[in-house]
């Protein structure tokens, strides 16, 4: 039995993880990802014990399943908050106003990257994406978006976790799930909120709009076709596919393209459009769009 655990708490953790093993039967070590989910949505971090438990049910070493732990950023190797505020400070984000939210939320709560408040409600952390850049700046807490923040939505957020009060998503499901709760999910175990809520937004649907209306389709490849069609294609078919196509640069190539407008012979006349400041373009009275203007 792993070190720590009540007699009763190993058995039901036991038995969570022999259920995720089952669903890799061809690789049982496939199942540590979700099995480290399973024992933060216990411990709300990677514990010791949890390790040990790990390693027990899979038939590794702890170095093994510590080297799993320690790669990858979502597995936390310290006590995590209820609630994970995350901002995002990528490129999008960041001169849409991430920076200034990230600043003004690590003042308000006097935490830095990665330091959880000490009461053990909010973990503040400094994301590098959220994949959501069409809704810039996005603050994600315990992985729900919300989108188009502002310095005060963001703080008003704060301020909502710190009075208990539920949190509500732009996208997704009503209200915010803690971090254990999502953790079991992201372990495999369903927890019925994958209806809830709308899962893309219109910035989102926009291409897909566009290409509808206009009748746009990608070029027909008759290769790929008969791929899709005959499964058993072998690897040197799927070879074939590809030979003759001419490199980036090569005549032929797309670079290869028409010319199409003046900019395309000379891009210096390329004028630049007429872009806001990006620290006048947002009224941080703004508050974010609600779930029904989303709809």
């Amino acid at each position: 039995m792993s070190e720590g655990f009540a007699p009763d708490v190993h058995a039901r953790l036991r038995a969570d993880a022999e259920e995720i093993v089952s669903r890799y039967p061809d690789n049982q070590r496939s199942a540590l990802g979700p099995m480290l989910h399973l024992v933060q949505s216990e411990e709300g971090f990677v514990s010791a014990r949890g390790i040990a438990l790990c390693a027990e049910v899979l038939g590794l070493t702890r170095a093994e399943v510590s080297a799993v732990a320690t790669f990858y950023s979502q597995y936390r190797r310290h006590p995590n908050g209820t609630y994970n505020f995350g901002v995002c400070i990528n490129p999008v984000c960041g001169v849409m106003g991430g920076d200034l939210i990230y600043e003004a939320v690590s003042e308000k709560l006097g935490l830095h990257a990665d330091e959880t408040t000490e009461d053990g409600l909010i973990t503040l952390e400094r994301l590098e994406c959220n994949a959501a850049c069409d809704y810039a700046p996005v603050v994600m807490v315990n992985w729900e978006f919300f989108d188009n923040q502002t310095r005060a939505s963001a703080l008003a957020l704060v301020d909502d976790i710190l009075a208990g009060r539920d949190i509500h998503p732009t996208r997704g499901p009503e209200k915010v799930p803690t971090f254990r709760e999502v953790s079991r999910t992201l372990a495999g175990f369903e927890d019925g909120l994958a209806d809830q809520g709308p899962s893309a937004g219109p910035a989102s649907l926009l291409g897909n709009r566009l290409a509808a209306e206009n009748d746009w389709r990608a070029p027909y490849d008759p290769s790929a076709t008969e791929a899709e069609e005959d499964p058993t294609m072998s690897t040197e078919q799927d070879r074939n596919v590809t030979e003759g196509t001419p490199a980036a640069g090569e005549p032929g190539s797309s670079a290869e393209r028409e010319v199409t407008s003046q900019q395309d012979v000379d891009p210096d006349t390329v004028s630049k459009p007429n872009t806001p400041d990006p620290n006048a373009a947002r009224d941080d009275s703004e508050e974010a769009p609600s779930k029904e203007e989303e709809k």
